[in-house]
């Protein structure tokens, strides 16, 4: 069992990196480190709506992860309590997407993130902002 105060950031990846939901989905972390994490996905067509286009609650989810690792890579609990996207732009099977979650605030129960959504050229596919409460 891994120590999330003595090693938060391997806590962070290997536990809630390894979300069962997230890997249904394709969902890696590539990248985590204090109050940071960077994760990625390839797109499928199992992974889009009707119109060929990446279906937005992938785009949703990925952003989530980003946002759940880094959070918790603090070295206490850190749970959404609230996340809100916009969406820019589409992507298709093929490309892959990334999210990469900064904080804005972090205080002593709460913490502000934004998790920026992009394609592998770095343009911008969508921004999320998420709050976490913490507790632990």
């Amino acid at each position: 069992m891994i120590d999330r105060k003595k090693e938060p950031v391997r806590y962070a990846v290997e536990v809630v990196g390894a979300d069962p939901f997230a890997k249904l989905l394709g969902i890696e972390i590539e990248e985590a480190r204090d109050g940071y994490a960077r994760a990625r996905v390839s797109i499928t067509e199992e992974l889009c709506n009707c119109h060929g286009v990446t279906h937005g609650g992938l785009l949703f989810a990925l952003a989530d992860q980003a946002f759940a690792v880094a959070a918790n890579t603090l070295g206490y609990d850190g749970f959404a309590i609230e996340i809100k996207i916009n969406y820019f732009r589409t992507t298709r099977p093929g490309e892959t997407v990334f999210a990469e979650a900064t904080p804005i605030d972090i205080r002593k129960r709460v913490s502000l993130w934004n998790i920026k959504v992009t394609d592998a050229a770095g343009e911008q596919v969508a921004l999320a902002h998420g709050i976490a409460y913490h507790f632990g």
